[in-house]
């Protein structure tokens, strides 16, 4: 008889060994995985009215993991990418549990047959040219915060940044002068620099002048010093947004989120004929690929396509409609 493994121990070290000091992830990955285990957790403690730290391997099957997808499409509200995603980091953690866990094979390769869910893919939400100076013309620039956001602004729009990468950022991250550029690491710790063009030079010149920081302090620091946070940049957008609609009324369409606003660097760079390549060196994109969705989302290169192409030679007849008998035997 299989003694039922207790989870607690397993996923304690997948954390630890597996995530910290084997894969060395990122602290962004740890929270993601973090919080969909509290979310399992927590749900299946509610479900089988046991504690999370006496759940054993056979209580994680894959119909109680199924109905907890389930539960956070429907319970939750979740779509369907992010419960894609929270699969994945279930994936992940019973791949690993199959080391630790061999006697629960069963269990384990049931859970991990479980596929992800398909979804339709809606064409991306970006920026035009005139909603991006609309919302940068916001920013009241007579105070420090302002500034700092003005400059927040206009760094995202123009080198794409991802938020965790923008807020990341560091004085010593800037480089000015001939080539001036900023330095940031993104996702799979890869390191890029993006050139910036003369207006965001003079913008984070000035800033730096006053933000007098050491070369290791935040770029863009809070009222107290410290970084930014995701939903403090969250917060600045949603209030910026609403303050833009009074000139641009287009933006009341619009939801403007952090990646809304790499979305807009992307859709601009393309429309000035940049290539998809340099495009995703650009945005530290994993493959060329991604920048696909960029052209599906572009109507005026659809629309230049459609104009240069001619009309196919159908003949113009006049209508008239059928006897009246044969429509009759037509409709039977």
């Amino acid at each position: 008889m299989t003694v039922p493994v207790p989870v607690a121990g397993p996923l304690e070290a997948f954390f630890m060994d597996r995530l910290l000091r084997e894969r060395h992830v990122s602290p962004h990955t740890v929270a993601a995985y973090r919080d969909t285990f509290r979310l399992l957790l927590g749900f299946v403690q509610q479900r089988l009215k046991k504690a999370p730290s006496v759940l054993t391997v056979t209580d994680l099957d894959a119909p109680v993991i199924g109905t907890f997808l389930d539960h956070l499409e429907r319970g939750r509200n979740n779509t369907a990418r992010t419960r894609n995603a929270r699969l994945a980091a279930i994936h992940s953690f019973f791949r690993y549990l199959a080391l630790r866990a061999p006697e629960h094979a069963a269990v384990i390769q049931r859970v991990l047959a479980m596929p992800s869910k398909r979804y339709a893919r809606r064409p991306i939400d970006f920026l035009t040219r005139a909603e991006m100076e609309a919302l940068l013309a916001v920013p009241d620039r007579t105070a420090w915060a302002g500034r700092r956001d003005h400059a927040l602004l206009l760094l995202a729009l123009q080198t794409g940044l991802r938020v965790s990468e923008l807020i990341g950022l560091r004085c010593e991250d800037v480089v000015l002068g001939p080539g001036a550029h900023v330095r940031c690491r993104g996702k799979g710790r890869k390191e890029r620099c993006t050139p910036l063009r003369r207006d965001a030079v003079a913008t984070v010149c000035l800033w730096l002048r006053e933000r007098r920081g050491h070369p290791e302090d935040p770029l863009l620091p809070t009222t107290r010093g410290g970084p930014m946070s995701r939903d403090a940049v969250e917060h600045l957008l949603t209030k910026y947004a609403a303050m833009a609609q009074q000139r641009c009324p287009s933006l009341r369409k619009k939801r403007i989120s952090p990646h809304v606003l790499r979305h807009s660097t992307a859709m601009d760079l393309l429309q000035r004929g940049i290539d998809r390549s340099v495009i995703a060196l650009w945005l530290g994109h994993e493959s060329v690929e991604t920048t696909q969705m960029y052209l599906d989302a572009n109507l005026a290169l659809k629309e230049k396509a459609l104009a240069r192409t001619a009309p196919l030679p159908i003949d113009r007849t006049r209508y008239r409609p059928d006897d009246r008998l044969m429509a009759f035997l037509k409709s039977l």
